[in-house]
């Protein structure tokens, strides 16, 4: 599906809370992007029912390509919950393109980690704030518990935190805020 700035929020962002969506930043006149596109549309149809591709043209959409910092192409930026959550620049073998894929359709390290919180029984308070999305509020139990935390115990929190990170985005406002308060904590 293409789309351009005007549909650009409601065919990625918001559709990417309820799922993966791959979006390739391409240009007619680049053949990198054409090397790419059949590889990538052949990676996306085997995994159909759990990935949506869109394509944004950045010569008649550069608006979408400066907000994006999209410097070179083929630019492939898969979304998760409104946020870039990986990507890659240039032309890439299936077997690459495949892996990228399959990496961003299993559950993220926060959800694994969650996942062994609730089985373990450690951390009611935190799971119980990722559980109602409270993601402010679980940072807020992990940085008072990282800064009175030692050795072993310092690093399973900091990876944690690092891992909720990456959950919500490198952009996302919490993950800026948090991520300077941490650094200020471990150092």
């Amino acid at each position: 599906m293409d789309v351009n700035e005007d549909s650009f929020d409601a065919d990625v962002l918001e559709r990417s809370h309820e799922g993966l969506v791959v979006v390739d930043f391409w240009a007619d006149w680049c053949g990198p992007c054409r090397s790419l596109a059949p590889v990538l549309e052949a990676a996306v149809s085997e995994r159909a029912a759990e990935v949506v591709l869109v394509k944004v043209d950045v010569d008649a959409n550069p608006g979408l390509a400066e907000r994006y910092g999209v410097r070179g192409i083929p630019a492939v930026k898969a979304f998760r919950r409104g946020q870039v959550a990986s990507e890659f620049t240039g032309a890439r073998s299936p077997v690459f393109v495949g892996e990228f894929l399959d990496a961003l359709m299993g559950p993220s390290e926060a959800e694994r980690l969650l996942a062994e919180l609730r089985e373990s029984g450690a951390e009611p308070d935190l799971v119980a704030a990722l559980e109602r999305d409270d993601y402010e509020g679980a940072l807020e139990l992990l940085l008072a518990a990282v800064a009175e935390a030692v050795d072993g115990r310092r690093d399973e929190l900091r990876r944690l935190t690092l891992a909720l990170f990456e959950h919500l985005g490198n952009e996302h406002e919490l993950t800026l805020r948090y991520r300077r308060r941490l650094a200020s904590v471990l150092f």
